[in-house]
């Protein structure tokens, strides 16, 4: 058994600040170290439950976070950004039976965690996909669904975990935070580790493995910015639409023109 896994920091036990995400503040080593153990701790779920391959794609900022001697040796990395559109799912292709996401937050535009964002916390105030205010989480979905893997497991805080539990019912999480205005309130870090293997174990034994995502048809895609500039700038990517000051649409019946758009207007 094959398994792809992405991972982020925003969604880690403890962090609450932006600092504690940055390889410029002290606070980072920190949460760096932690975000190793929660990857490390779903790798070791899989293999427990019996994967033989995994890939993991090192997802925030510089993408070069995970302390790679941490993790199990039958693990590879992939660090940094190599300019593909999968951007956070780079790696993925046909042959993994599964992917999991550890470390994720909540979407742009919501309430339940300080840092929540949707790919750039500077360039986004908002992304829309089909009517839906889409998170980090839903559209590397989608990414895993080109592929028919399925996504069987999140950790991260209350929110993401929330959602993608609407989106895919028979997904497991690993809910380790959730945020009550600039705070956020976090379990004992050990006990992250510990739910987050549990919670990858029990997601490659059931049957969420053998279930085939299906994408939608046709992408109707609004990107709110932060800035109007921003905005005018994008629009005159091939096919976008100055919607308002703010906001360009896009539509496509190719969910990786989708990506494409992300990676070159954010």
């Amino acid at each position: 058994m094959k398994v792809f896994i992405s991972a982020d920091i925003e969604g880690v036990a403890g962090v609450n600040d932006w600092k504690e995400c940055s390889d410029e503040h002290p606070d980072y080593s920190y949460f760096k170290k932690r975000m190793t153990l929660e990857v490390a701790g779903s790798c070791e779920g899989a293999l427990d439950a019996g994967a033989t391959e995994i890939v993991v794609k090192d997802a925030h900022n510089s993408a070069r976070n995970i302390i790679i001697s941490e993790l199990p040796t039958p693990v590879e990395v992939i660090r940094g950004w190599s300019g593909h559109p999968y951007l956070m799912m780079e790696g993925i292709d046909d042959s993994f039976d599964a992917a999991m996401m550890v470390g994720y937050h909540d979407k742009a535009g919501s309430d339940r965690n300080p840092l929540a964002h949707t790919i750039s916390s500077r360039s986004f105030a908002a992304i829309n996909i089909n009517g839906t205010l889409a998170s980090e989480f839903l559209i590397n979905a989608y990414t895993a669904a080109l592929h028919q893997v399925p996504v069987v497991f999140i950790s991260g805080d209350h929110g993401i975990c929330d959602d993608a539990k609407v989106f895919e019912p028979m997904i497991e999480t690993a809910p380790v935070k959730r945020g009550v205005g600039g705070s956020t309130i976090s379990i004992h870090p050990q006990l992250a580790v510990d739910k987050i293997k549990d919670a990858a174990r029990m997601s490659l034994t059931g049957d969420a493995v053998a279930r085939k995502p299906e994408l939608p048809e046709y992408f109707d895609v609004e990107l709110e910015y932060m800035d109007f500039k921003d905005a005018y700038r994008s629009s005159f990517y091939p096919g976008a639409v100055l919607k308002d000051t703010k906001t360009i649409s896009f539509s496509t019946d190719d969910y990786f023109n989708v990506l494409k758009l992300l990676m070159f207007v954010n």
